[in-house]
């Protein structure tokens, strides 16, 4: 699938004049109760089938109703693991969020353009907003989505696709983890530095969200890791910006080319900060020339490769627009995204149940991100005061109708994009094709920073982990085994683990061998003589490491981060 959101801003500007001469005059309809769906799309004007996805979208957008121009702007989360059917908890909370007691109501009663799937796991940095979990396996998941799309289906915009959106980064932000192929971290395919290898692998990705009724994933990371943030780490593609922009391209090319939107993040770039902006306003302190050399490459990569979105952060860039977070910044979106990347596709906040948006009213900080130049509203904290903000705003003139419909039209025209290709079959998850094409890219990434190229571990070996890790600590022994390597309980030579979050404290001073599965910066302080890199804790990633044990691979990665006191490899250039 070509797609290339730049190419259409001219006729994108005539066609949006076009459609607010045309809709301006409008009455304004009373919003349905839960009870009362709303009218089927047979009711409105057809759009064209098989036409251009930006006229199928302008011929839609023209039917559309106040309220329901407002609801495609609109992307929330909602409790429960079924669209009808959900738990007395999960009734509570969305009647919290929204005033209805299901997610399929949620979506008829606000004429919602989107959903997101939330989940957390252990490590998980983003875990302070994902205030539930509706993703548990891909049966669960596939029938969540159907039955979001069968309400989506009755709605005047019904013959766009219905968007479900979710977090799929992989690595330590993967929310549906079970019963999928399991790519190892964005910062992994960083230090394997091979774009094709990456793009096989978000390609396996890309079908099996598809598969499970995902169509836009909130990825690829494209922030360059310039400082040490625990927030990003991992989920970078590394420190130098030429690396990570390659990389971002092959993501965006793998998810695209099996129909599922991809959205680049977090514009302008928040590994410039090691602040997290879930909980405050980063400061982003460093000179335009720095952005422009070090933190908008990756964007404007992803966007060559035909990224469909993205994903505006919380950020406050002193040298564009101070004080303003970038999620509310029209300096930023629309002069700096739009006018000098040159992007013409979805701009989507951050999640707006975090605190840098909160510090304004749902409603108020709706229309801000509108203005601003967001087309769709992500997670705001309560569903049914920001569609009331902006249909105010847009009754009372604080938001132009010509930016709601251009917005409209801009999530309308990606929907269609994604039309017209049937979802795969849920057989296709974990396929052997898949796997192989996330261990490839583990195997390529598995790097030794210090000790001999290719040295394997003599004699018997016991494996050790820092706390919590017991799962990936027995699946490197079952590994090591696999590989012809007798695993002891004590008394072997110790391949000692650590992951994210860990720091000295969590090193063992006897380790003969110490291994970082997320960012390798704790490796400064290991003693050990044979420090290696997994940058992941997958299966793939554990299996590939198994490999260097044993002799039987060559850790062939590059730390795409640096190291104090070591180099990016001692294996080779």
């Amino acid at each position: 699938m070509s797609i290339s959101p730049r190419r259409v801003g001219v006729a994108f500007a005539a066609l949006t004049a076009l459609l607010v001469s045309g809709c301006s005059g409008e009455p304004e309809r009373p919003r349905p109760a839960p009870s009362s769906p709303a009218p089927a799309p047979s009711s409105a004007a057809p759009t064209p089938t098989g036409a251009d996805p930006a006229a199928r979208a302008a011929a839609l957008v023209a039917t559309l109703s106040d309220e329901d121009l407002v609801g495609q702007v609109l992307m929330p989360y909602a409790y429960g693991s079924s669209a009808t059917k959900v738990s007395p908890g999960s009734a509570a909370g969305n009647r919290a969020l929204a005033g209805v007691g299901t997610p399929a109501e949620m979506v008829a009663k606000y004429r919602l353009g989107g959903l997101i799937l939330v989940g957390f796991s252990a490590d998980d940095p983003t875990s302070g907003n994902q205030a539930t979990t509706n993703v548990d396996n891909p049966k669960q998941v596939r029938a969540l989505t159907d039955g979001l799309r069968a309400a989506a289906g009755r709605l005047p915009a019904g013959a766009a696709p219905f968007l479900v959106g979710t977090d799929q980064e992989y690595g330590v932000v993967t929310r549906i983890t079970d019963g999928v192929t399991l790519l190892p971290s964005p910062l992994a395919a960083g230090a394997a530095g091979n774009p094709a290898l990456t793009e096989a692998a978000w390609r396996a990705a890309g079908a099996e969200l598809a598969a499970m009724g995902v169509n836009l994933d909130f990825a690829p990371v494209a922030d360059v890791l310039a400082t040490r943030s625990t927030v990003i780490g991992s989920r970078s593609f590394g420190a130098d910006p030429a690396t990570a922009s390659a990389q971002v391209a092959g993501a965006v090319r793998g998810l695209q080319a099996e129909g599922v939107g991809a959205a680049v993040k977090h514009f302008p770039g928040h590994g410039l900060t090691a602040a997290d902006s879930h909980t405050d306003l980063p400061v982003v302190g460093q000179s335009r020339a720095v952005l422009d050399r070090v933190a908008f490459p990756p964007f404007h990569a992803g966007i060559d490769a035909g990224a469909m979105a993205v994903m505006s952060a919380h950020l406050d860039v002193k040298a564009v627009d101070p004080g303003t977070p970038a999620t509310f910044s029209h300096k930023l979106l629309t002069d700096v995204l739009r006018g000098q990347l040159g992007f013409q596709g979805v701009v989507i906040t951050d999640g707006m149940n975090m605190a840098p948006a909160k510090r304004w009213s749902p409603g108020e900080a709706a229309v801000r991100a509108l203005n601003a130049g967001n087309d769709l509203i992500l997670m705001t904290p309560n569903v049914g005061q920001a569609y009331d903000g902006l249909r105010a705003a847009l009754k009372d003139g604080s938001l132009p109708r010509t930016r709601l419909v251009e917005a409209v039209t801009r999530v309308l025209t990606m929907k269609f994009k994604l039309a017209d290709r049937p979802a795969p079959a849920l057989s296709t998850l974990d396929s052997p094709a898949h796997r192989k094409a996330a261990a490839d890219l583990a195997a390529a990434a598995v790097t030794i920073l210090r000790g001999r190229c290719g040295s394997p571990v003599a004699g018997p070996v016991t494996v050790t982990a820092s706390a919590g890790r017991d799962r990936t600590r027995a699946a490197l022994a079952d590994a090591l085994t696999a590989a012809g390597v007798k695993v002891v309980p004590s008394g072997g030579t110790v391949v000692h683990l650590v992951g994210y979050g860990d720091g000295s404290k969590d090193l063992r001073a006897d380790a003969t061998v110490t291994v970082a599965m997320d960012t390798p910066y704790v490796l400064a302080g290991a003693k050990s003589p044979t420090l290696l890199a997994t940058y992941s804790s997958t299966r793939a990633s554990m299996t590939a490491l198994a490999a260097v044990l044993a002799g039987k691979a060559r850790p062939t990665g590059h730390s795409p981060v640096k190291v104090s006191g070591l180099p990016a490899t001692t294996c080779g250039t």
